[in-house]
């Protein structure tokens, strides 16, 4: 395992590259960060008051410079704002669970990702390409996944069948990534329902009986 030393010099590292580089758009293959939220910052104290508890020698060696855990938090707080906040609580419980080394980054950025596939969804792509294809009324499809129906309806069919796979991906895989968060922290998502037939249904007029009404339409206005 890394010194203290070590891992606040990497931090510093980070940091001072993160203020050298300007952000950009999330590619297709990133998620979009949000702004951080007070929910956010709060689920993140949590968490690093999880590491204490559970690291304690670990996490006092590694972060005993108040002004270096700081920066570390403000680090973290960056790239973990593209999850919800209840799956950072998720993850952090998932690490200390899994790990006896206090996580870096790149480890808490997995285990807030978990593993969907436990969950019974696809990958993002699979998830795209099959609501792509699905024919409509899309209600009315077997799915592999309710989040995959609500990430095409949040993204818009009509978009995700006109537009580019470069331009609708993107989209649609931002809005399937916040479905999964949600399904692995514990949220139930609806199932589709098709819509419901009309009661009655109504047969066309013939020529004859359309012929008869009109007659009686003229006669009725004098015409």
């Amino acid at each position: 395992m890394q010194d203290s030393k070590t891992l606040a010099e990497q931090a510093q590292r980070a940091i001072a590259a993160s203020s050298k580089t300007s952000p950009t758009e999330a590619g297709p293959g990133e998620r979009r960060r949000g702004p951080a939220t007070d929910a956010h910052i709060d689920a993140l104290n949590e968490a690093f008051a999880l590491f204490r508890i559970n690291y304690h020698n670990q996490y006092y060696k590694a972060y005993s410079d108040t002004q270096v855990l700081n920066q570390i938090k403000k680090l973290w707080l960056e790239s973990l704002t593209q999850f919800e906040p209840e799956t950072l609580r998720r993850g952090a419980r998932k690490v200390i669970e899994e790990s006896e080394f206090l996580p870096t980054l790149n480890r808490m950025i997995r285990a807030c990702q978990g593993d969907p596939e436990s969950y019974g969804l696809p990958d993002a792509h699979s998830a795209y390409v099959e609501a792509c294809r699905a024919p409509s009324p899309k209600a009315a499809q077997r799915w592999s996944h309710p989040a995959v129906y609500h990430a095409g309806l949040a993204s818009d069919w009509f978009f995700l069948a006109s537009s580019p796979e470069k331009v609708a991906f993107p989209v649609f895989e931002r809005h399937y990534r916040r479905l999964c968060d949600r399904v692995m922290a514990g949220a139930e998502l609806p199932e589709p329902h098709p819509p419901a037939l009309p009661e009655t249904t109504e047969t066309p007029l013939s020529a004859e009986e359309n012929h008869r009404r009109l007659e009686a339409l003229r006669r009725e206005l004098d015409l």
